[in-house]
Parts: structure tokens; sequence; C-alpha cells
């Protein structure tokens, strides 16, 4: 599949350099259409649902008037738009820039995070929750609406990308999902640049950048962001895939490598059964 380089020198150096890169108004009004028709349609689905499942992670006061969902799983199965803009739209092109020219797709979902206390998500690192044999992985988002200060939005870390990985167990050995306090104590939390801006906003991190974001304390709007990951085709999941898609794997520019790519340093594994989300995970 041919591919258009969206992205320039300074931005793609800004990305090696910070860990991630924040695009504003990158996704166009049609697109924005579309996919905001579909993500109204799975908080409506959601109404006939009372606890989590496969699709639908839920808050724990969601119910048919008021329905609170945390996230839709799959996007890219529960709707073709979701996996158009995955697969064929601008986000694989972005990855491409950034990985080089043969792409795989990992996985995606979309969070919610609901207005009026909407969940926290504590700072962590992405490639503990899905390890791969290389880092050369990154997740691409776009705000399905405007965000401001008031509404979590996602901050990460500048660099922190260069640094350990961190270790997400509890003292008891208990997966947690999360960076323990000790450690945070030696991140620059107060440095962490936060994504806030217009709807069709687009941010890039790589899977080694500390990020979080805090709860949604706007008292009437939700913010939706969905999340797509993908790898360079030659970084191989170590772990079973924590979504049944099917999509795992699907090679979204580009061909399938010959050989594996391999890094010297190896990524800890999380339990081999884990929590559904990240929500359940950190909210045990």
């Amino acid at each position: 599949m041919s591919r258009l380089n969206l992205l320039s020198t300074k931005q793609r150096a800004t990305f090696y350099c910070d860990g991630f890169l924040f695009l504003p108004r990158f996704i166009n009004d049609e697109w924005l259409t579309r996919l905001n028709n579909a993500a109204d349609r799975a908080i409506e689905d959601s109404r006939s649902v009372s606890k989590t499942n496969d699709w639908f992670d839920l808050e724990s006061d969601h119910s048919v008037e008021k329905p609170r969902l945390r996230r839709l799983m799959k996007p890219q199965d529960y709707d073709p738009v979701f996996w158009e803009l995955a697969s064929q739209g601008p986000f694989a092109d972005l990855a491409a820039d950034l990985l080089g020219p043969n792409v795989k797709f990992h996985h995606g979902k979309l969070n919610y995070k609901w207005s009026d206390g909407g969940a926290e998500v504590k700072w962590h690192q992405d490639i503990p929750f899905w390890p791969h044999t290389s880092y050369n992985v990154l997740t691409i988002g776009v705000a399905l609406d405007h965000i401001d200060e008031t509404m979590g939005p996602m901050g990460v870390i500048p660099g922190s990308h260069k640094g350990p990985i961190y270790n997400h167990y509890d003292p008891d050995g208990r997966w947690q999902g999360f960076i323990n306090d000790d450690d945070l104590d030696a991140i620059a939390t107060g440095k962490a640049r936060y994504n806030t801006g217009s709807i069709g906003t687009v941010t890039v991190h790589h899977c080694r950048a500390v990020h979080g974001s805090q709860p949604n304390l706007n008292p009437i709007k939700p913010r939706p962001l969905l999340l797509f990951a993908y790898s360079k085709a030659a970084s191989l999941p170590i772990m079973p895939y924590n979504q049944d898609s099917q999509y795992n794997g699907a090679i979204v520019r580009g061909k399938h490598p010959k050989f594996p790519e391999m890094d010297m340093e190896p990524c800890p594994l999380p339990p081999l059964k884990g929590q559904r989300s990240i929500f359940e995970s950190q909210q045990i």
C-alpha cells in the first residue's frame, strides 16, 4: 500500500528527542464526523450492558439512564470506520514516518474518560503491558472532542522513553499496571506536557514514554480519545494478544519482514493472564 510522508524532519526529530508529538487539528472534519458517529453508537449500545465485557469497560456507576462507558475495546472490530482510519488513513502513514516503511498493527481502544470524575490513569509505560522483541513500538491517538485542562488530558514526560523500564508490580508482586511511588520520586512528573487543544488533535507517544492522566473534572463533557498501537513489522509481540481481534498483527504499511528485530535490553513481562484493561489493573 502506498503512503504519504506526513511529518517534517523537525517533527520526527522532536519525537525521537522527546518521545512524543502533539499535532493540533491533524484529523479533518469528515473523518471526525464519521468517528464520532461510531463512538456515539457504542455509548448507546453500552446501555444494554450492566458489567464490563469483551467490548465495553464500564465505570462502576454506569447505568441505562446514565451510561458511563470507560473504554470501548477493539474499536477496529466494532465499526469499519475505526479500522479504515487505522489501516488506510493517516495513522498508518504517521507510524511509517517514525518506524520505517514496514508497519504492523497491534491493538486499539477508545477511552471515553467520562465527565464528573472519569477514571484517572496513573503514571505508566505501555511496553510492560505488551512486550515486544524491540522498542520500535508507538501509540497514536486522536481527540474526538476539544480537550481542556479540566478534562484529564494525557500528560507525557519529555525524554522519559530514554530512561529505564519501570516496575509495574506492587511490593507484594501483584501486577498493578503503574509505576511505584518510590520510582516516581526520581521521575520529573512536574515537567509533563499535556495534550490539550482542539478536536482532531493527534498525539503520538513512544512505548517507553512515561505518561498518565488525572480524572475528568469537567461536570458535563467526556474526553473521548481514540488510540491505536503500531510496531515496526520486525518488532514482534512476545506475549499473547490481550485482544481477540481479527486484525491482530495485520501489516498496514509495507511488507512482512524476513527476520525479527531483537533489542539487547529485555522487557519485563506482565502476568500471562492479567486484568482486562489498565483501569481494572490500576483500581483493584
